[in-house]
């Protein structure tokens, strides 16, 4: 703690640009950035600024998946409908 006690730590480094370009080149392997992001949100010794930004990429990938899946849904059943409607037309 530091002598001012305002509850941040003094030997506090940010990361250099080079950190952050190796942390994006790493993330855009497939499958090994994904896990690299569950080990940079949750692990222990990760740089605190790594470790927020992991987790808010996890939430914004999580609503990015729930989004894609409401508008499979809709346009499922969007075709769903015009080939219903479809056939009652025929069979008349």
């Amino acid at each position: 703690m530091d002598q001012l006690n305002t509850g941040f730590n003094t030997n506090y480094r940010p990361m250099t640009m080079g950190d952050w370009l190796i942390t994006f080149l790493i993330q855009m392997i497939p499958l090994v950035g994904l896990i690299m992001l569950f080990v940079w949100a949750f692990g222990d010794g990760t740089h605190p600024s790594k470790k927020t930004w992991a987790q808010a990429s996890l939430i914004m990938m999580l609503i990015g998946i729930v989004l894609v899946i409401i508008f499979i849904g809709v346009i499922i059943s969007m075709f769903g409908s015009l080939i219903n409607s479809g056939m009652n037309i025929q069979s008349v």
